[in-house]
């Protein structure tokens, strides 16, 4: 899973960035210090391998992983062009779901773009630079559809139609639809980058935002853990920004995490489309166990370590056998069956 971070100059992308994935990325009071994007792959925070490790006696603990992109502020007129816009359009074209960093601080050593802090306004500006982009490429590919359906062809005729409404829709300035995987129809996440101690205007909590103080959670990820906790206690923070920002990312992407444990030797945590089937969890863990699936035993993960064992979960019956078919759920902790 790849996840960017998309705003104005200035936002504080970088130092999102930083607390995130410990990065050390370039922040700086002026804009367009981040031109090729700054790409870390950082482990996803889950207390529930910890507690999985620690009830198994296994110390060796792997984590599901993202990969997180810095991308470049952008400004108006981007879609035209402006300030390396097409650029930096391009990197969030790649990423699958993107964090809306908007500034909410206010800090006369950091330049606005706009000369002043408005939320609202900076919201609004991304916003329409993406759209503006998509509404360009799909009237693009409206007209090659249009062109291709002349022929006669039912599936050109039905690629216009799709591309029909969807030009409809942006030009209603509404966001694509989630099958034309345009830049409007990635899974987006509004983050407040707020100075310490303040909250969310209604106007962003009405869109689900989520309050970030990028610059506290920076120096928090300099920290040793413990201190770091502390530090996090004392500010009336429950939890990292990486955990925040993952677990709504996953909403948002509508994944499930399941866990596997490799006898003595490990605990894994795997992330699966929600949905998904234990068929489809074998094969996420190899193509062989797919191939050879016979059954799958599963268990929740507060069952298990509320048993301590799986011998003792076995014992009291929470150890279920599963068929191919078994929808996941989050936590199940998963054991594939299979013959080589």
């Amino acid at each position: 899973m790849k996840v960017g971070i998309v705003g104005l100059p200035n936002a504080g992308k970088s130092t999102l960035f930083n607390a995130l994935a410990r990065g050390g990325a370039e922040a700086a009071e002026y804009p367009f210090t981040t031109v090729e994007p700054n790409v870390a792959v950082v482990a996803v925070p889950d207390r529930r391998l910890e507690r999985l490790g620690e009830t198994l006696g296994i110390e060796r603990l792997i984590p599901e992983h993202i990969e997180i992109v810095d991308i470049a502020g952008l400004v108006r007129d981007a879609h035209k062009g402006e300030g390396l816009g097409n650029r930096f359009l391009g990197h969030i074209r790649d990423v699958d779901a993107v964090l809306h960093l908007v500034r909410l601080f206010d800090d006369p050593q950091v330049a606005h773009p706009h000369g002043e802090v408005d939320p609202a306004q900076d919201l609004a500006a991304i916003e329409t630079e993406l759209l503006l982009a998509d509404l360009e490429s799909a009237e693009r590919r409206l007209e090659a559809a249009t062109k291709s359906a002349r022929s006669g062809d039912r599936a050109a005729g039905a690629e216009r139609d799709s591309w029909e409404r969807t030009v409809a829709e942006l030009s209603a300035g509404r966001p694509a639809p989630p099958d034309a995987e345009l830049l409007t129809s990635k899974p987006t996440l509004i983050v407040a980058n707020v100075a310490e101690g303040s909250g969310l205007p209604p106007a962003l909590a009405e869109r689900g935002a989520i309050a970030v103080c990028a610059r506290d959670e920076a120096e928090l990820a300099e920290l040793d853990p413990g201190e770091a906790d502390a530090m996090r206690a004392e500010l009336g923070l429950e939890r990292g920004a990486l955990e925040t920002l993952v677990q709504e990312t996953y909403r948002l992407l509508g994944l499930v995490t399941f866990f596997t444990a490799v006898g003595d030797k490990e605990v894994r945590a795997r992330s699966l489309p929600s949905g998904s089937t234990a068929y489809d969890a074998a094969g996420s863990v190899h193509t062989d166990m797919q191939r050879g699936f016979v059954r799958a035993e599963v268990i929740g993960w507060e069952d298990l370590v509320s048993a301590g064992s799986f011998a003792a979960a076995r014992d009291a019956g929470r150890l279920r056998t599963e068929g191919r078919d078994y929808v996941v759920a989050d936590g199940d902790v998963i054991t594939i069956k299979f013959t080589p």
